[in-house]
């Protein structure tokens, strides 16, 4: 029997972040995540969601045409069927990509996927989550992630960058907690301290409204 994974919704998109910002994408959003960030924009994924086999998740993403693919949630890597969905689609000779949030080992990740991982800031109402051995897990092509809300989280997410992240080549990003922190006023104190780190904005929040799912 083909294994399931539970989904929340399937759905074609510009890619909102990243470096791969402004790419068309399919997202598959997997259901569940123990989190709870202040600033979560998919609480709708926290609970519900459909079982789906993964051969039938395969073919609904092979119907959009796009080879990007994002495995987000909700927390993937909380559902172990996670790592043989993206398995079968890097066979298949898609580009996939995972969002998650930080506190799950990326140990079984297979390599070719491109990880986009959450470094969960203290106003983030989840501080100290960070599932640490992530930084040597994490590949050349993996890339961190700070979502700041505040002055603190700034000055907190600089000095991390610092002392654990400088120096190892991963892109690191830093994007303004929608609607709590401006964006100049991040990108300010970044080019104040002389930061290498990449501003980003999340896209698909200013082509749509920043409430419209399935985007």
């Amino acid at each position: 029997m083909d294994p399931s994974i539970r989904v929340t919704e399937i759905f074609h998109s510009i890619q909102g972040e990243s470096s791969h910002a402004g790419q068309p994408t399919v997202f598959v959003r997997l259901t569940g995540c123990g989190l709870r960030c202040t600033y979560c924009d998919t609480r709708y994924a926290y609970y519900g969601g459909t079982e789906m086999a993964l051969g039938d998740v395969v073919e609904r993403v092979r119907q959009y045409g796009t080879r990007l693919v994002e495995i987000t949630g909700g927390e993937p890597l909380e559902q172990a069927s996670a790592i043989p969905l993206m398995e079968r689609l890097l066979a298949a000779g898609y580009t996939v990509m995972l969002e998650t949030g930080g506190h799950a080992s990326i140990a079984d990740v297979p390599e070719g996927v491109i990880k986009i991982i959450d470094v969960k800031t203290p106003d983030s109402g989840e501080p100290d989550t960070f599932h640490e051995p992530n930084i040597a897990l994490a590949a050349p092509h993996d890339e961190f992630k700070f979502v700041i809300s505040t002055e603190r989280d700034y000055r907190w997410s600089r000095d991390f960058y610092r002392t654990r992240l400088a120096g190892r080549g991963n892109t690191v990003l830093f994007s303004p907690s929608h609607g709590n922190l401006s964006n100049r006023q991040l990108s300010e104190w970044i080019l104040a301290d002389r930061l290498p780190v990449r501003f980003q904005l999340q896209l698909h929040k200013y082509i749509w409204k920043p409430d419209v799912r399935g985007v």
